[in-house]
C-alpha cells in the first residue's frame, strides 16, 4: 500500500513538522517586517506631500529614485549574506530600518528625512526581504520547500492585513492631518509620523528575537540539521567594511552572470515574459501611491483606503492563494499568469466607470455589508461599491499569478542558473514603481488634484488599459516565448 500522507492536501502542511527554529522565526519576523514596511508604505505618498510639502509629481519622483537606490542595493544583497552570514545580515536590516524609520518619524525637514531617513530604508529593506526569501530555502528540506514558501508568502498577507487595519484606526483616531504628543518626549508628530514610528516599534522585536534565538550557520538538508561554521569571506575586516567590500564583488559578480546570460535564447524569452507582466504590476503600485490621494479627495478625510485595498486584498490572497494553487497544480505557470494578468486588468475598469452604475448595489446587501465593515453611515457612495468589486477581482487575479511569478523562473532556468534567473526576475517588480511612481503624480495633478475639477476615472481607464498589454502580450507571444515546464502541459 502506497503511502499518500505527504501528498495529500493535509499531508502537505504535515511536512513542516520537525522544521528548524530558525524557519519558525523567519515566519514569525516576516509578518512585523510586513506589517512594518506597510505601515509605512501606505502613507509614504501622504506623508512626502503633506508633512514635507512635496506636490503630487515631487513625490511620485521621490517614491520613483527610492525604487531604483532599492533596486541597486537588492541586486548587492546576495554577495553580502555569503560575506556574513543571514542572521547578522537581517540584524543590520532591522536596526537599518528602525533607525530611518526614526528619522523618518521624527524630522519632517526634506534635507534630513530624504537622504537620512527614506533613502537608507531602502538599504534596511533590502536586507530584509530578499535574505529572508533565501533563509526560508537555507532552513528547509527538499520537500519542505513548497509548502514553506507557501506559508512564507501567507505571512507576507497577513502583515499587510494587519497594516491596513491600524492605518484606518490611527487616521480614524487623530484625523487625516492630526497630531500625535510622544509620551516622555514631548515632541508633536503628525498622524502621518505616527504611523511610521508605529513601524519602527514593529521594527524592534525582529531585531531582539533574531539576535537571542536565531543560530548562525544552521542549514537544513535531506540528510538533517547542520551547523556550517561561518567563513568570513574578508577576515579581520570590520562590518562596515565587509559590507562594501561585499557590495563591489556584487556588483562584478552581477555583471558577469548578467553578461553571460544574454548568449541563451532562454534568457530572451524569460526577459519578454516579464516585461509584459510589468504592466500588471502597474495595478498594485498604483494602489499604493495613486489611490490613497483619489480615496481621501474623493470619498473626504478620513476614507479608509487601507482596509479598501490593503485588508481586503491581503484577506482574499490568504483564504484563496492555497486554494487556487491547489487546483491548478497541472496548470503551466505561463496559463495561470495569462488568467491572473487577465482579471487583475480588467478588474481596473470597474472603477474607470461612472460611480452612479453601482448605486443598485451600494443600496443594497452588498452596500449593508460595506457601511458594516468599515463603520460607515448611510447613504452609502457608490463609489465604495465599485472600489469594493475591482479589489475583489483583482485579488483573485493575484491569487493566480502572484505566486506563480516565483515559480517561472526556476523552471524555465539553466541548470545551476536558477538564482540568477531568480534574483533578475525581482527587476521588474521595481521598474513598474519606476514608472508607476512619477506616473501617479501627473496623473493625480491632471484628473484628481487637491483643488478644482476632477475626473478620477480617467485614471483608472489609463490604468487599466496599460494592465491589458499583460495578458494580450503574453497570449500574442505565447508561441514565441513559453519555456516548457517539466511535469505540466
Amino acid at each position: 500500500m502506497t503511502d499518500t500522507t505527504e501528498t495529500s492536501f493535509i499531508g502537505k502542511f504535515t511536512v513542516l513538522k520537525g522544521a528548524v527554529r530558525e524557519l519558525w522565526i523567519i515566519f514569525g519576523t516576516k509578518i512585523m517586517t510586513i506589517l512594518a514596511y506597510s505601515l509605512v508604505n501606505s502613507v509614504l505618498v501622504l506623508w512626502l506631500s503633506s508633512d514635507l510639502r512635496l506636490s503630487d509629481k515631487g513625490a511620485g519622483w521621490i517614491i520613483g529614485y527610492w525604487s531604483i537606490i532599492m533596486t541597486a542595493f537588492t541586486i548587492m544583497v546576495g554577495s553580502f549574506v555569503d560575506a556574513v552570514g543571514v542572521r547578522r545580515s537581517l540584524m543590520a536590516g532591522f536596526g537599518l530600518a528602525a533607525l530611518a524609520r526614526l528619522v523618518m518619524a521624527f524630522f519632517a525637514a526634506k534635507w534630513i528625512a530624504i537622504p537620512f531617513g527614506l533613502f537608507p530604508l531602502a538599504l534596511g529593506e533590502a536586507l530584509q526581504t530578499p535574505v529572508m526569501a533565501a533563509a526560508v530555502k537555507r532552513f528547509t528540506t527538499t520537500k519542505q520547500r513548497s509548502i514553506a514558501f507557501s506559508v512564507y508568502y501567507s505571512m507576507m498577507n497577513v502583515g499587510f492585513a494587519i497594516a491596513a487595519y491600524v492605518v484606518d484606526k490611527v487616521r480614524g483616531g487623530m484625523g487625516e492631518y492630526g497630531h500625535f504628543t510622544v509620551p516622555y518626549l514631548g515632541v508633536q508628530v503628525s498622524t502621518y509620523q505616527t504611523i511610521i514610528l508605529l513601524g519602527m516599534a514593529c521594527t524592534l522585536p525582529n531585531l531582539i528575537l533574531t539576535w537571542l534565538a536565531m543560530r548562525e550557520g544552521v542549514e537544513a538538508t535531506d540528510e538533517g540539521v547542520k551547523i556550517v561554521p561561518l567563513v568570513p569571506k574578508y577576515p579581520g575586516e570590520s562590518f562596515l567594511k565587509a559590507f562594501l567590500l561585499a557590495s563591489r564583488d556584487a556588483l562584478k559578480d552581477w555583471w558577469r552572470i548578467f553578461s553571460s546570460l544574454w548568449s541563451q535564447q532562454t534568457f530572451y524569452r524569460f526577459l519578454a515574459f516579464f516585461a509584459f507582466v510589468v504592466f500588471a504590476k502597474l495595478i498594485l503600485f498604483h494602489f499604493y501611491y495613486t489611490f490613497p490621494k483619489v480615496a481621501i479627495r474623493e470619498l473626504g478625510e478620513g476614507a479608509p483606503f487601507a482596509r479598501l485595498f490593503g485588508f481586503l486584498n491581503a484577506v482574499v490572497v490568504i483564504i484563496l492563494a492555497p486554494v487556487i494553487g491547489a487546483l491548478t497544480q497541472k496548470f503551466t505557470a505561463y496559463k495561470t499568469v495569462v488568467i491572473g494578468t487577465a482579471l487583475t486588468a480588467l478588474s481596473v475598469f470597474l472603477m474607470a466607470l461612472p460611480a452612479g452604475l453601482f448605486q443598485g448595489l451600494a443600496d443594497g446587501y452588498f452596500g449593508s455589508s460595506i457601511v458594516w465593515w468599515l463603520g460607515l453611515v448611510r447613504p452609502l457612495n457608490p463609489l465604495y461599491a465599485a472600489i469594493v468589486m475591482c479589489v475583489l477581482i483583482y485579488s483573485v487575479g493575484e491569487c493566480f499569478y502572484s505566486p506563480r511569478l516565483y515559480e517561472y523562473p526556476a523552471a524555465i532556468a539553466p541548470k545551476g542558473q536558477e538564482g540568477s534567473y531568480l534574483a533578475l526576475s525581482m527587476l521588474p517588480y521595481f521598474v513598474a514603481k519606476f514608472f508607476a511612481a512619477p506616473l501617479s503624480g501627473y496623473l493625480l495633478a491632471a484628473y484628481c488634484p487637491a483643488e478644482g475639477p476632477r475626473n478620477s476615472q480617467i485614471i483608472w481607464l489609463i490604468v487599466g488599459s496599460m494592465a491589458l498589454i499583460a495578458p494580450i502580450g503574453l497570449l500574442l507571444a505565447r508561441r514565441y516565448i513559453q519555456v516548457h515546464e517539466a511535469g505540466r502541459e
